[in-house]
């Protein structure tokens, strides 16, 4: 059975990088009917927070990336955050020492930096093994001196082929990986050790994970021989990079899930660009739903090349799915922003909310994202923040004029739907010999704020007789005239 996990560090918010490695995870378990862990690796104390473990799950889920064992579910393989299974680590090493697989080393890095240095060695070159054959006499020396030593593992000198479910055969000889540590002076695994040792005993069976770890790839091989387990098998995705084609940072903005998920993405949006980065069906479709992506996900498919995240085509990807969502959806997602605008309050009742809808389904075409709802629909519930290039352009002079003289028809318009408005403004139009656009430039001004919007007969059916006839009077008193 296909067992993956995803084990991100708490160490900050969820990044785009490690949302689409937990993705991939996630569509991969799905696709095989398998299981996916999510699994805490939350050794480094300094820089871990319990507040980012809470925040990686809630972004998680938010996006649809849900998974089977956990911190938070249990499961037959936990505990699940590393701290809790230091045990289980130091009794593995333990077992590895009394074997001869690894061994104890005192070196510091600075003896090792000079050993390096007489021997004509570069600054890059790592350890020199120097503890691996030490007699019991040196060891009872250091111990003497009171040094701490670290564990070691005997690296094999051998080449070490990585089949790789992306990239195909890799090979790394052993000549270049020198010794390393697997537990640290202070009893703690290394990241290299509790990865391998985690994957172990909770019966990994694919590991898929970004390319930065190919490296680390050979280094767990060895200690997946060393332990006398069998090898998951490998899939390392392409880095996500900005369009400039450097590493993702905040130079290309938003580089964190919640920053999205607060910007007013839609989840299902995300999740559904997300899952485009790097990986693709032979008819480049873009527009997947969930099952639709397990159902066509292959590891196979996915690309060697670096992925390049372009917000501009997430944006698009957005408004899209946004009017493809149900007026009612939208109002309950953007509701946060609605409130921090002040266009809804806990007060407000069944019949404000209805009126909301109905905002939001005429301008729903024009939204891309939920925080900017507040900006479409806004003039529905208060004064229009006008546009200043509008009001010289259609609200000076002869607009005001046409804005007057229009007043009486909704003034004494009794019907009050569009059909019946458009009639009225046409009729008007006829009457006066104006072109439709010398006065429906203006009343869509006067009325919005804006040049552009829902059709103009529904924006004034929807804003209401009362609404229409103050502001179209609001332009057309004296003391607006010339403006």
């Amino acid at each position: 059975m296909v067992r993956v996990r995803f084990a991100p560090s708490p160490t900050g918010y969820l990044h785009l990088g490690n949302a689409r490695t937990a993705l991939f995870n996630y569509l991969f378990a799905r696709k095989n009917k398998g299981t996916l862990i999510l699994r805490i690796e939350d050794t480094d104390a300094e820089r871990s927070r319990k507040e980012y473990e809470t925040a990686i799950m809630e972004d998680l889920r938010w996006f649809g990336v849900e998974w089977d064992e956990g911190p938070d579910k249990g499961g037959e393989f936990g505990p699940y955050r590393q701290t809790e299974r230091l045990s289980l680590y130091r009794e593995a090493a333990e077992n590895l020492l009394r074997e001869g697989r690894v061994y104890r080393c005192y070196c510091t890095r600075e003896e090792t930096g000079r050993r390096n240095e007489k021997a004509g060695k570069n600054e890059s070159a790592g350890y020199d093994n120097h503890c691996r054959n030490l007699t019991q006499e040196d060891i009872k020396r250091y111990e003497r001196e009171g040094r701490k030593p670290v564990l070691r593992l005997k690296v094999p000198q051998k080449s070490i082929k990585v089949n790789d479910l992306i990239r195909g055969e890799v090979v790394f000889e052993a000549e270049h990986i020198p010794d390393f540590v697997i537990m640290k002076s202070d009893g703690l695994p290394t990241f290299h050790f509790a990865v391998v040792m985690d994957d172990c005993l909770m019966k990994i069976t694919h590991v898929i994970r970004g390319e930065d770890h190919l490296s680390n790839t050979p280094k767990h091989i060895m200690l997946f021989e060393a332990m006398g387990f069998e090898t998951p098998r490998f899939a390392h995705m392409s880095m996500t990079l900005g369009r400039d084609r450097t590493r993702l940072s905040k130079r290309h903005g938003a580089t964190s899930v919640r920053a999205y998920k607060e910007g007013g993405y839609l989840p299902e949006a995300f999740f559904n660009y997300i899952s485009l980065l790097g990986w693709g069906t032979a008819e480049s479709q873009d527009i997947f739903s969930g099952e639709e992506l397990i159902k066509e996900f292959s590891i196979e498919r996915c690309n060697k090349s670096n992925a390049v995240f372009d917000p501009e085509k997430l944006l698009w990807m957005n408004g899209l799915y946004i009017r493809k969502t149900s007026p009612e959806r939208i109002l309950k997602l953007s509701m946060p922003y609605l409130k921090d605008s002040g266009l809804i309050t806990d007060a407000d009742g069944e019949e404000k909310m209805d009126y909301m809808k109905k905002a939001i389904s005429l301008e729903q075409e024009k939204i891309k994202l939920l925080k900017d709802v507040p900006y479409h629909i806004g003039f529905f519930v208060r004064e229009p923040e006008y546009e200043e290039k509008a009001v010289k352009k259609y609200l000076a002079g002869k607009g005001i004029e046409v804005l007057k003289e229009i007043l009486p028809v909704f003034e004494s318009c009794e019907e009050w739907t569009t059909d019946n408005l458009e009639d009225k403004v046409r009729e008007f139009c006829e009457a006066k010999g104006c072109k439709a656009g010398e006065v429906f430039h203006p009343l869509r001004v006067s009325l919005s704020g804006k040049t552009t919007g829902p059709g103009l007969f529904q924006l004034i059916e929807h804003l209401g007789k009362k609404k229409t006839v103050e502001r179209l009077k609001h332009w057309t008193q004296d003391s607006r005239n010339g403006v």
